[in-house]
């Protein structure tokens, strides 16, 4: 009876861990060591590669991406940039300015590059060919589903001026070495297919494992990056405890070794003249601050981690708990990049959105190629919703993020949110759509859900999506469990499409001592309305009308009168709003106080009335 029992449950758990709303993720696990020269600023490794195909297919071939090579004369990424130094924009030219035509001027002892020496499968050599920053590798023999095999590469690599995110000697940061995409990175496969996206400006995307990198170094270089130091005591530097004794190796060079756990990539940087500093934050989590005494003061550095401190209780209350140990932020070579566990920073301005990227490039793993305006704007949003918990009493935290989108409306080039990253025609719009529309996007559904719904669903997104590469449907999804309505409009007109809100006070008249309030959707994009109405008497009320497209209300969100009404049909233009008041007790009228809604007119959206 016991052993049926045992049966019973054993099979009542299978059944519920293949009935969990999940998809199936590929795993790997990095070991390798790396010797880097600092003198020709080339670097060799060795690397060995579990990876389990957990999908449902047989695989035939292999991608990894060889970033480096981007960095060459002729590349796909120097061609578009001066391509883009073509286009004229309002700003003047759409370069990239970190790029621009640098790369076609790149001296051979300057260029960078990745080359893979060899490749076995299972101990098998496998046959590859390079494509420029990619690798594709055609298998002797297929990997079957549910299978793990062991890949092992040898590898040399020459470490570019710093153009863009990579690189070494930026002359303004003066930081040495910022070894971002340094490796060669197994491509991710997913329920989609292979993603071998080629390096020509933007994003990144990449399946979750382990880490384990050792890395030999001239003896003075001082590094930080992804992963927990595995040997403080051999090097020092700041990284050792409190009052221990660190005994150096007597050789040239140290071998920093590190280890990392489930992340989808590893990022390091070095220097022999960096700061290291560190804060604890709570008994778990311990922040690191490495930077270089240039232009910028020391203070202003280390004003990191006063603030990240201050911040940080309220980013996990409201985005969801740090899963690591440590964070770094790392003075690097190029503007501000986000990596697990750590980001490189030109300055520190930029600190708190490269921070913020953690919970969703490094936690969520968007495939940024498709989806940059779920990493991208979701951190905007959450990095001006932290600025303003910093810094109180600064007006509409997401302004700034509005007026970005407005802008992009008005300039004509506004693309979809559903292009490729880097098939956009120009730069500004893709960073105005990824950063503003995106973070315009979070605030927004706060508008249509409810502000305390729109933040319960971040933490349902953390919890539910974090390690699993979330598509827009997935959000979508969640927020429509979370909200009891139907959103996939939404997502159809704010993420598939250039179609615009504007709603507008149309007339009003009295009729029977009741005042009839005409409304008009002048846009194409069909929205709930809150409609505010103040008196002469110093009362106001709310008005709600629900789109019939959500299939339900949002709940009231402050302590104002509030008078549902039916909802409006998407095809109709107009709607009628009635007012138990007379029209001469109406002092103001106004389509969304809040200013959430983004109207691109607002001009049409109040009326003041004088008797």
């Amino acid at each position: 009876m016991r052993n049926w029992m045992l049966v019973f449950i054993l099979l009542s758990i299978s059944a519920a861990a293949l009935a969990q709303p999940d998809r199936w993720q590929q795993r790997v696990k990095y070991k390798m060591d790396v010797d880097m020269d600092v003198a020709t600023n080339r670097f060799t490794g060795k690397q060995q590669l579990d990876y389990w195909n957990n999908s449902p297919d047989t695989l035939y071939k292999l991608f990894y991406h060889l970033y480096f090579n981007a960095f060459q004369p002729g590349s796909m990424m120097d061609v578009r940039s001066r391509r883009q130094g073509t286009i004229a924009t309002g700003r003047g030219s759409d370069w990239d300015m970190r790029v621009r035509d640098r790369i076609v001027n790149l001296k051979p002892d300057e260029i960078g590059y990745q080359r893979v020496l060899s490749l076995k499968m299972n101990g098998r050599p496998q046959s590859y060919r390079e494509l420029e920053t990619i690798l594709e590798v055609t298998l002797d023999k297929p990997i079957l589903p549910r299978s793990k095999v062991k890949l092992e590469m040898t590898f040399e690599a020459q470490v570019p001026l710093q153009i863009r995110r990579s690189g070494r000697d930026n002359p303004t940061s003066k930081v040495r070495y910022s070894m971002s995409q340094w490796y060669p990175k197994l491509c991710e496969y997913d329920y989609e297919g292979w993603h071998p996206t080629p390096y020509v400006g933007r994003e990144f995307y990449g399946v979750w494992g382990d880490f384990e990198v050792n890395i030999s170094i001239d003896r003075n270089y001082i590094l930080g990056g992804t992963g927990y130091l595995q040997n403080p005591l051999e090097i020092g530097y700041g990284y050792e405890p409190e009052k221990a004794v660190v005994k150096r190796p007597a050789t040239p060079k140290l071998t920093w070794k590190f280890k990392a756990p489930n992340v989808h990539d590893f990022m390091w940087a070095a220097d022999p003249e960096y700061i290291h500093k560190t804060r604890k934050v709570n008994d778990s989590v311990t922040l690191h601050l490495l930077y270089k005494v240039s232009n910028t003061p020391a203070a202003s550095w280390e004003k990191i981690l006063d603030d990240a401190a201050r911040a940080f209780p309220m980013i996990e209350k409201t985005f969801g708990v740090y899963p690591y140990r440590q964070y770094s932020f790392i003075h690097g070579g190029d503007g501000g990049m986000e990596y697990p566990m750590a980001t490189l920073l030109v300055g520190p301005g930029a600190w708190l959105h490269e921070w913020m990227h953690n919970w969703y490039h490094g936690l969520m793993g968007t495939n940024e190629s498709l989806y940059a305006w779920m990493d991208e704007g979701f951190t905007s949003y959450a990095e001006d919703r932290i600025s303003a918990f910093l810094e109180p009493n600064a007006g509409f935290a997401q302004e700034g993020n509005y007026r970005g989108y407005f802008s992009l409306v008005k300039s004509g080039r506004e693309e979809p949110l559903t292009t490729h990253a880097d098939h956009f025609n120009t730069n500004s719009a893709y960073s105005a759509a990824a950063y503003t529309k995106g973070s315009v996007f979070l605030e927004q559904l706060g508008y249509v859900m409810g502000a305390a719904a729109r933040d319960q669903l971040l933490l349902d997104y953390y919890q539910h999506w974090r390690f699993k590469h979330p598509n827009a449907s997935d959000f979508i999804r969640l927020a429509e469990k979370r909200s009891g309505m139907k959103l996939d409009w939404y997502k159809e007109y704010w993420v598939n499409s250039t179609k615009t809100i504007d709603y507008a006070i149309d007339s009003l008249y009295e009729l029977d001592g009741k005042t009839q309030i005409r409304l008009r959707r002048v846009g194409l994009t069909p929205m709930p309305i809150d409609l505010q109405i103040r008196f002469a008497d110093s009362t106001a009320e709310t008005h709600y009308i629900p789109l019939d497209l959500m299939y339900g209300e949002k709940p009231a969100e402050d302590s104002l009168p509030r008078f549902p009404h039916t909802p409006w049909k998407w095809t109709h233009e107009v709607y009628t709003v009635e007012c138990n008041r007379k029209l001469a007790d109406i002092r103001l009228l106004e389509i969304d106080p809040s200013q959430r809604l983004a109207d691109i007119n607002r001009n049409n959206n109040k009326l003041s009335l004088s008797w």
